[in-house]
C-alpha cells in the first residue's frame, strides 16, 4: 500500500537515501530541504511522486506553515521522519554560546517543532508513525563531541515520554540509532569550534588528528541504513529504539553496563539515604 512520508533534511545523507528508496517503491514523499535545487534530478524523475518544501527548521512558524501545505497538499500523511541536524565538534571550553545555542536550537528544538506541528494531523486521522533521527551518541559520551551528543540524549528523553503521551491516539514514535557510516555527516553536516591549543594532547586533539588524516572508522552500509528506516516504519509496531550499526551495538551496550555497573558499585549509598 503507497505511503505518503514527510522528510526533512533530504539534501544528503540518510534524508536523501531514503527520499530515492521510497520514490523507487512508488511511494510518495513531501521533502523539506535548505539546498533548493538539491533534489531537482528526483523531482524530473518523479514529478507526480515528489514535491520539495523549503524549509528551516529552526524556527517554528515556517515549519507550521509547511506542515499546513504539505496537509494541504496531500490530504494525509503517514510518516515523519525528523531528519534534519548536524553535529558540532568541539571541546566544551571551546565553542561559543552562538554555536552552542545553534546547535541545541537545530537539532532539539528544530526536531520537535517538527514533531509537533503534525501531532494534531495525527490525532485528526487516527494515527501516524514519527522516525526521529537520534545517534550511537544518544548513549554514549565522546571527547569533543559533547554539545553534539547533548542533543541527542536531550531527544531520546523527549521521545520517549512522547511515546506514553500519544500511545492511546494510535501514534507511534521511534529512535532511531546510526552508528558511523560514509555519509555527509563528518563533511557538510559538522561543524567545528576554535581549537585552543590547551587541549593539543588530550582525547580532544587526538578525535581532531582522526578526523584531520581521515582514519574514523565508518563501517557501517548507509544504504542499509535507510532500508532498516523504511522497514521500521513499515513494521505493525515500531520499536522505541532502533540502533543501527556494529559500533552502535558495542558502543550502546558497553554504556548501558557500565552505568549499571556504577549503579550497583554505590548501592548501599544510593539506598542509605532512604527513609
Amino acid at each position: 500500500m503507497t505511503k505518503t512520508w514527510f522528510i526533512t533534511g533530504t539534501s544528503s545523507g540518510f534524508g536523501r537515501l531514503i527520499t530515492e528508496k521510497l520514490l523507487v517503491r512508488g511511494d510518495i514523499v513531501a521533502a523539506t530541504l535548505r539546498k533548493k535545487d538539491a533534489l531537482d534530478d528526483l523531482l524530473r524523475q518523479y514529478p507526480q511522486q515528489l514535491k520539495t518544501y523549503a524549509l528551516d527548521v529552526n524556527n517554528e512558524a515556517p515549519t507550521n506553515d509547511v506542515t499546513a501545505q504539505v496537509i494541504k497538499d496531500f490530504g494525509k500523511i503517514d510518516v515523519v521522519i525528523a531528519n534534519a541536524g548536524y553535529a558540532l565538534s568541539g571541546a566544551i571550553e571551546e565553542a561559543t554560546a552562538e554555536q552552542i545555542s545553534a546547535q541545541f536550537q537545530t537539532n532539539i528544538m528544530g526536531s520537535l517543532f517538527t514533531i509537533r506541528a503534525f501531532l494534531p494531523h495525527f490525532r485528526e486521522t487516527g494515527g501516524g508513525k514519527i522516525l526521529q533521527l537520534s545517534s550511537m551518541g544518544g548513549h554514549v559520551a565522546f571527547a569533543g563531541m559533547g554539545y553534539y551528543q547533548a542533543t541527542k540524549w536531550a531527544m531520546e528523553c523527549l521521545i520517549e515520554s512522547l511515546i506514553a503521551e500519544v500511545e492511546n491516539f494510535n501514534i507511534q514514535a521511534c529512535l532511531i540509532e546510526p552508528g558511523a557510516a560514509e555519509t555527509s555527516f563528518g563533511n557538510a553536516s559538522m561543524q567545528h569550534a576554535k581549537a585552543m591549543e590547551e587541549y593539543e594532547n588530550t582525547p580532544v586533539g587526538a578525535m581532531r588528528e582522526r578526523r584531520k588524516s581521515g582514519n574514523m572508522p565508518r563501517p557501517n552500509d548507509p544504504d542499509k541504513i535507510a532500508q532498516a528506516m523504511i522497514d521500521c516504519a513499515d513494521s505493525a509496531q515500531m520499536p522505541k529504539r532502533l540502533a543501527l550499526g556494529t559500533d552502535a551495538y558495542d558502543k550502546i551496550k558497553a554504556a548501558l553496563l557500565s552505568r549499571l555497573e556504577d549503579l550497583e558499585k554505590n548501592k548501599e549509598v544510593t539506598l542509605s539515604v532512604a527513609k
